[in-house]
Order: structure tokens, then C-alpha cells, then sequence
């Protein structure tokens, strides 16, 4: 199942909407045959691994990370395919939280004859698709925010200026937390100041990496037409109060997709609306890189799931800005209580992870 887990892995930057997936079949103590899955549309992983066994399938052990489809979607049921090959034994790491396969799958095989087993390193895959987990059970996805500071807690000099704090490795780090996402959300004021692309660039593997979907919170339109991100590959949002068409005009031309929500008390966009949008538009997972004012708007509204955050070993001073803007947290007992789960060293800095 581990080497099922890592096989699933392999396809950590190009499934979505689907789940990462991988299987690997057992003949004898020996591998016989072992895929995953690598694009949505594209064979399963256990189609891949029943192809690459052949005849060999037949009385072989399947070890899956989730359990296998018994449903037509763009393919048809993984769970026919392993029945028709005479695989004796399916070891799935967890249910599939998808309504439509949930315990199920494993029934048709059951009822087939097959032996079947759940539970076999199910934290791990849970870990690897928390994403689609969280969409399928609730329909909103799973949410982290990145961000980047000094040892004094300072995200950019007073003016505003903040390239670069961390260290290329870390900034190479980003790209790859990018990558997994299906979805990057920042502010408008970033976008003003910074006018980032918000795209993948991980040199060689450009080409098969999925650009994720990128989302300019932008209440009153004020996202200028020569914004980078409505120039670059993939589908750049902006999520808006306005309804005007004509406003929205110069900007479509310029090839955002500017969509209206509901606004909040405060007259912006009403962050809970969006998250709502893109696990309707089957996001898993979402990357809020963003300033003080977006970041903390989200975690005050517990919006939040993760935080990722790379301390760089600087010092700026305390006239610099800082991580969160909370002017809701007035006492200490309403502090955000944070809980510390991942450190390590990126390049010269620190990658902090902690869950909300």
C-alpha cells in the first residue's frame, strides 16, 4: 500500500478535480503490474496496473489507495474491470467519500466473490486527497493560506516593498504548493502593488503541470486591464460586488472572467460566497496568497483549514506590515489558536505548517 500511496503521488499536480490514486497488484510476493492515475478523463489507476499485468492479474492481490469506482463517470467501473480480470483479494486504504462510490464499490466486489479489506494506511490517504475529501463531504474545498516573513514577524518594509524576504528556495517551494492547487486567491491590493502572475514556473515539468485557476478579490473593480494574470495561461477570476456589465466590459476583453457575489456587512465580497463558488466549480484545494487585509479577513471568518508559513532569518524592524489585519480580536481570549504540526528547513529558511 505504501508503495500504492507513492505511486499516487506521482500525479499530486495534475488530477484535479479528481482524486490522486495509485494501485499496485500482487502475484506471489512479486509486483505484476502497478499504475496511478494521471489525469481527470484519462484510465484509472486501476486500469493502468490491470493493462501493465495482463494474464497476470488473474489471482492477484490488489492494493488501491481508495476505493475503486463502481459508477460510469468519464470512464467506465474500476470495479467491472477487476472483476472481469479474476483479481482474488482488493485492499483499499479508505472509502471513497464520493456519494456516488462511497462503500459501495467495495460491496461489488464483495458480492463478486472478491475478498476485501478498508483501513490500510487510511491516514496517509486521507492526507493525499484531503482536498477532494473535504469537497465530497462538504462541498467547499480545502483551504491554506502561504505566507512569508521576517524573524519579527514582518511580511513586507512599510512602504510596502517585500521582494525578496525568503530565499529562492523557498520561493521554489511555492511554486510547487501552486501546483498542487486548484484554485490561488489573492487581494486586489496585491495586485496593485506586486502585479503577480500567480502561474506555476517549475522549469522543465512546466509542460505537464495544470495551471491552477487564479482569483483577484477585487470589491469595487478597481483591477487594472494590464494586470499580468489576465495575461498568462489558464483562467484568471475576479470576484466582485459589481454587477455593472459595463464596468466588467474592459476587463473580459482582457480575458478575466469577472463573476458578482453577494457582498458581506462590511460591502466586500463575502468570503464565504467564494469559497461556495469554487467547490462548485470542483476545486479541491485553494492557495490564499495574500496581504494582511485578505489573510485575515479569511481567518477571522474560518475560512481557513492550514497555514504555511517560511520565516526568513532577517530582522526588518517594527514599522514593517504585519502577517494578519484582525481589527475584529480585541481581547486576548479571542485570539486564533493555532496548532503547530510541520517544521522544516527550506533552503536558508524556516517552512512552518500549522493547522487552524
Amino acid at each position: 500500500m505504501a508503495q500504492s500511496l507513492r505511486f499516487a503521488d506521482r500525479a499530486r499536480y495534475s488530477t484535479d478535480p479528481n482524486p490522486r490514486v495509485g494501485c499496485v497488484l500482487v502475484q506471489d510476493a512479486e509486483i505484476v503490474g502497478a499504475g496511478w492515475h494521471k489525469r481527470a478523463g484519462g484510465a484509472h489507476a486501476e486500469i493502468v496496473a490491470l493493462e501493465r499485468a495482463g494474464v497476470k492479474a488473474r489471482g492477484s492481490t490488489a492494493y488501491v489507495t481508495l476505493e475503486p469506482c463502481c459508477h460510469h463517470g468519464k470512464t467506465p467501473p474500476c470495479t467491472e474491470a477487476l472483476i472481469e480480470a479474476g483479481v482474488s483479494k482488493v485492499f483499499a486504504a479508505m472509502y471513497d467519500p464520493n456519494p456516488k462510490v462511497g462503500r459501495k464499490g467495495l460491496g461489488v466486489l464483495a458480492r463478486a466473490g472478491i475478498e476485501t479489506s478498508c483501513g490500510l494506511l487510511e491516514s496517509d490517504a486521507e492526507n493525499l486527497n484531503r482536498g477532494f475529501c473535504k469537497r465530497m463531504r462538504t462541498g467547499k474545498p480545502y483551504v491554506f493560506a502561504k505566507l512569508a516573513m521576517s524573524m519579527d514577524g514582518r511580511t513586507a518594509m512599510a512602504s510596502g516593498e517585500s521582494q525578496w524576504i525568503t530565499s529562492n528556495a523557498a520561493r521554489q517551494d511555492v511554486h510547487r504548493l501552486r501546483a498542487q492547487s486548484g484554485a490561488i486567491v489573492t487581494g486586489i491590493g496585491t495586485v496593485i502593488s506586486d502585479n503577480p502572475s500567480l502561474n506555476v514556473r517549475l522549469g522543465a515539468n512546466n509542460d505537464e503541470l495544470v495551471q491552477p485557476m487564479r482569483v483577484i478579490v477585487d470589491s469595487t473593480l478597481r483591477t487594472p486591464v494590464t494586470a499580468a494574470m489576465g495575461g498568462v495561461p489558464g483562467k484568471s477570476f475576479i470576484a466582485t460586488v459589481v454587477t455593472d456589465p459595463v464596468k466588467k466590459q474592459p476587463l473580459e476583453q482582457m480575458g478575466f472572467e469577472v463573476i458578482s457575489l453577494p457582498a458581506g456587512e462590511d460591502g466586500r465580497v463575502q468570503l464565504a460566497a467564494l469559497i461556495d463558488f469554487l467547490g462548485a466549480k470542483e476545486i479541491n484545494e485553494v492557495m490564499v496568497e495574500a496581504g494582511a487585509v485578505l489573510s485575515g479577513g479569511m481567518l477571522q471568518s474560518n475560512l481557513i483549514d492550514e497555514l504555511i508559513v517560511y520565516m526568513a532569518p532577517c530582522v526588518i524592524g517594527d514599522t514593517g506590515l504585519g502577517l494578519f489585519h484582525m481589527p475584529g480580536i480585541k481581547k486576548i481570549f479571542e485570539k486564533v489558536q493555532l496548532n503547530l504540526v510541520d517544521v522544516r528547513k527550506i533552503g536558508q529558511d524556516l517552512r512552518l505548517k500549522f493547522v487552524v
